[in-house]
């Protein structure tokens, strides 16, 4: 019996690495009963910082461990992107003062209960990422990177959907995030409801490295033509020199005018209403 209970303690540490936390149904079916569950956390196995989740003890609790969790056992398409992922990149020069950083994932998936009962510091939030249409990407039961067929990815494909992978703690744990230019589009999706044209254009204004072919991908790929609009009159607004490398023979930038700023200045070329305050090359 000692022995048995050594080895499943012994097994439990080779599948769930130090620091991710492990829903109950992700432990029942690697053959941890509640009860025995319920011993291990007063035997200080394990810890159960919220119901219905445990992690093994050791190094305090961080947002990038749930992401982890959420890629690595859950199999979420869930990736760090938006805001997030450019304010972690020091792409975020200008972060709003409101006391808890929001983490904002995008994808299909509707987050877990206990992800925001942790006590973190962080609050996190999911944005669906229908506008990307199907290039999603999740890890498999092996851990292995697949596209939203199940079909393996490598790292060439993964770029391809506008994602990358960021490396993270004692682990090494690759994470998804979006990448510079696929995160740029995911903050103005969320323009003007719960982003201002102001704090887009900030981040705009640090968005002189994106790479043309990429963004001319992502912006065929997109199916907001608000977005697309928006973006691209922000874009010349700063004068990036990728702008004249940018192909959008294949964009569909819709048709007729798109208002964002009631009583604001149209923008000629892409007939999109700014805010009359951004400044005097807004036309």
């Amino acid at each position: 019996m000692g022995e048995h209970k050594s080895s499943k303690i012994n097994q439990l540490q080779d599948l769930l690495d130090e620091g991710l936390l492990a829903p109950t149904s992700w432990l029942e079916k690697q053959g941890y009963s509640r009860a025995l569950l319920s011993r291990y956390v007063q035997s200080g196995w394990l810890s159960s910082p919220a119901r219905g989740v445990y992690r093994r003890p050791g190094p305090p609790l961080k947002w990038q461990h749930v992401v982890a969790s959420l890629q690595f056992l859950a199999g979420s398409f869930a990736h760090v992107g938006g805001r997030t992922a450019l304010v972690h990149r020091g792409l975020g020069h200008y972060v709003r003062m409101s006391g808890t950083e929001t983490i904002f994932l995008y994808g299909p998936d509707v987050l877990p209960a206990w992800v925001n009962k942790l006590g973190l510091q962080e609050h996190f939030v999911v944005r669906n990422d229908a506008m990307f249409g199907n290039l999603r990407a999740r890890r498999d039961a092996q851990g292995q990177l697949v596209d939203f067929h199940g079909e393996p990815l490598h790292s060439g494909q993964l770029a391809a959907l506008g994602l990358q992978q960021m490396t993270w703690g004692a682990w090494d744990w690759e994470l998804l995030y979006a990448s510079d230019e696929r995160a740029m589009l995911e903050v103005l999706q969320d323009v003007p409801a719960k982003e201002s044209v102001h704090e887009a254009d900030v981040l705009m204004q640090g968005m002189a490295h994106l790479r043309p072919a990429r963004m001319a991908a992502l912006l065929q790929a997109c199916a907001s033509v608000k977005v697309k609009r928006l973006f691209l009159a922000l874009a010349e607004r700063h004068r990036h020199q990728w702008l004249a490398h940018l192909d959008l023979s294949k964009v569909d930038l819709g048709t007729g005018k798109r208002m964002l700023a009631p009583g604001g200045k149209l923008h000629a070329k892409y007939l999109i209403t700014l805010p009359a305050d951004l400044d005097d090359q807004v036309r």
